[in-house]
Parts: structure tokens; sequence; C-alpha cells
């Protein structure tokens, strides 16, 4: 497992500043987003990292550009459908889980569909942690838009002393452990 891990992480590649930089408005479409399918190996960890860092942002305009317009979604019990779905389902879900961090881990990939395996951890008004465990499937458009994205996940209540994710608030650190490094 460890050998592995440090297989995925030498893998691994610095994103471009375009590849991480998200658009300023939030109601034009960009003409791609990069990187496109078909996937390889490395551009399928960098298109992993991508979201990961947009759902560490907690913007929900912004995470919901990467996104077609009519992109169609399951996550646990709810079918968001097209971006003003997404953007109201994030709102929600981020008033709701508190200082929330996320790591995405690259399962699978095979053209233009990509499966991850993810962990975040949060806490509720109440101040109970969680760490929210799930699987994705994506399907990419030509354009490099997730049209079809499917998501299980099981929440485990966790003491804070539990937490395995200490960085500010934002986008992962680069140096920080993976979810294989961390035994997740």
């Amino acid at each position: 497992m460890r050998e592995e891990s440090v297989k995925l992480k030498s893998m691994e590649t610095k994103l471009t500043d375009q590849q991480t930089q998200i658009p300023e408005s939030k109601t034009s479409t960009p003409a791609t987003r990069p990187p496109l399918p078909p996937f390889t190996r490395e551009t399928a960890i960098q298109k992993v990292r991508l979201p990961e860092d947009g759902w560490n942002s907690r913007d929900p305009e912004k995470v919901a550009l990467a996104y077609t317009i009519d992109s169609r979604w399951r996550n646990r019990a709810e079918f968001p459908h097209g971006r003003t779905e997404i953007i109201q389902f994030l709102k929600r879900k981020w008033a709701k889980e508190l200082d929330y961090r996320l790591i995405k881990e690259l399962w699978a990939y095979d053209g233009n569909r990509i499966a991850v395996r993810f962990a975040y951890e949060w806490h509720d008004d109440s101040g109970h942690w969680y760490r929210s465990y799930g699987n994705e499937n994506w399907e990419f458009k030509d354009d490099g838009l997730m049209a079809l994205r499917f998501a299980s996940i099981n929440d485990l209540p966790i003491l804070e002393s539990d937490r395995k994710y200490h960085w500010p608030l934002g986008r992962r650190p680069d140096g920080h452990p993976g979810l294989s490094d961390l035994g997740l």
C-alpha cells in the first residue's frame, strides 16, 4: 500500500496557472475546462485535484462552473439538475457542514470517465465532528465540463481529537498527505 502511495505521489503533477485559475465571471462559461478527455493517468490525477480545490473553496458559484449547464447529479438522496440547482445544493451543504475540508483520490479512469474516492471532515453547528467517506463516478463532455456526477457517501461521527485534516480553510497544501498516506 505504501509503495502504491509513493507511485501516486510521483505521478502527481504540478497544476499550471491556467488549470488552477477559476474564471472571474460567474455567469460566463469557459470554452474548455482542461484537462480534457480522453484522460491519461496524469491528466486524470490533475482532473481529480481541480474539483478538490474548488470544493475546498466552498464557493458554490465558482464550483458550479466546472459542470455543464444541464449537469445531472445524485448526491446521497438528492438529485440536483443543472447549475442553478447545484448552486442551491452547495449553499445548503456548506451552511450545514462547517469547517469543511476535503481530499479526493483517483480510483480509476477510462476515456471521458473518472472514478474517485474521497473523505472530508466537518462539524455541525453543535460542534459534533464527522468524517464523510464516499465514492464518485464522473462523466465529462469533450470541453472538460462534468455532465454526470454520482456520489455515494457515509458519515462517521468522530471526536475532534480524531481529525486528520488540519490545514487552514481553503486549498489543501501540496505537501499534505493524501487519503492513502493517511490510511483512509
